[in-house]
């Protein structure tokens, strides 16, 4: 029997407590894990111990256990604006040859440099991008990860009981070897921040792959108000249909190009709400597609549809209104322009 890794969940938020309970569940019993857990806040320690699992106090609790000759491993699931600082607070309760890992949305960029600082303590980095949100303890977690190989390979036992596993999705055509790691669901992209830097990437498409669902949507769901034509078909100047996106939505899942489990969580939510009446439409963004965008200027090459997605999303919140309160003055004044007043 392979020696028991000794694993720490820092930050039992949306993600972090379901991927411990994920590893928990799905763990090879030939490769063990101990799973400690540590979160601001009590209570959610609290209901995580009441699952088995050995709650920290605080974060000097990590001192009780330092062992070169098997380091523990310390997965840190927080908000980004507070990653830095708690990295930097747990390496003060590690022994050296401990590995810290990222599985937040942090930049790419910021990785390198707390990797080199943490490299000074001679602890270990590794930066996982995790993707399956709420679903991730049912479905599993597809992770995206940078790092030194040797240590990444260290963490094998933690990264297979995460990911989906090889009958998640069918095999790819042509694909008659053995499989590869990437099949399972998880795969070491390369060095430090590769990991994360493949995450952005991924978080870019989804603004736009969303944006692309929404705006399609948004042209069905116009024609229930009729859409008249420049130029007649016929005798006809106005197309005039009440579709059924509940429905639209269904049908598309199935045989459909544009099938996706983005797809399916929409029709998801049609199904509880037809007329998206409980959302207001004002879109946050986290980070990643703006980061997604600056490496693009950065690299020189061209993201249209990332870049468009990402400004409509700024759109969304209104933060155009006085640009276009502009553009409404001077159509005013070049041409005597009258505003269009907003359908309520």
């Amino acid at each position: 029997m392979s020696r028991q890794l000794q694993f720490t969940m820092v930050g039992l938020g949306r993600m972090g407590a379901n991927i411990a309970r994920r590893i928990q569940k799905h763990t090879d019993p030939s490769s063990p894990i101990s799973i400690s857990v540590f979160d601001v806040s009590p209570d959610a320690v609290a209901l995580l111990s009441k699952e088995g699992f050995t709650g920290l106090s605080s974060l000097a609790d990590l001192s009780n256990y330092k062992d070169e000759a098997n380091p523990q491993v310390v997965w840190v699931m927080v908000p980004a604006e507070v990653t830095s600082e708690t990295i930097k607070k747990i390496s003060e309760h590690l022994a050296p040859g401990s590995i810290i890992i990222d599985g937040g949305n942090s930049f790419y960029r910021d990785d390198i440099a707390i990797a080199d600082w943490l490299a000074e303590k001679k602890i270990n980095f590794v930066d996982v991008g995790t993707s399956g949100g709420v679903y991730g303890l049912d479905r599993g977690y597809s992770l995206m990860i940078g790092g030194d190989k040797a240590v990444v390979m260290s963490l094998d036992p933690i990264f297979k009981a995460l990911a989906p596993g090889i009958e998640a999705a069918e095999r790819t055509i042509g694909k008659d070897e053995t499989p590869s790691q990437a099949e399972y669901g998880y795969y070491h992209c390369g060095p430090v921040g590769a990991g994360h830097f493949v995450k952005m990437v991924h978080n870019g498409i989804e603004y736009g792959a969303m944006a692309a669902y929404a705006e399609g949507l948004n042209l069905l769901h116009a024609a229930a108000n009729g859409i008249k034509h420049p130029t007649s078909v016929g005798n006809h100047n106005q197309t005039k249909y009440d579709l059924d996106l509940t429905e639209i939505t269904e049908v598309w899942r199935r045989g459909s190009v544009v099938a996706s489990w983005l797809l399916d969580l929409t029709a998801i939510a049609y199904e509880e709400d037809p007329q998206l009446s409980s959302y207001e439409g004002s879109v946050a963004d986290s980070g990643e597609g703006r980061w997604t965008v600056q490496t693009a200027i950065d690299a020189g090459v061209p993201a249209n549809v990332l870049s468009a997605s990402l400004m409509d999303r700024f759109a969304s919140r209104g933060n155009g209104l006085y640009a276009n309160k502009v553009l409404s003055a001077m159509r005013k004044k070049f041409g005597g322009h009258v505003e269009v007043k907003k359908i309520k």
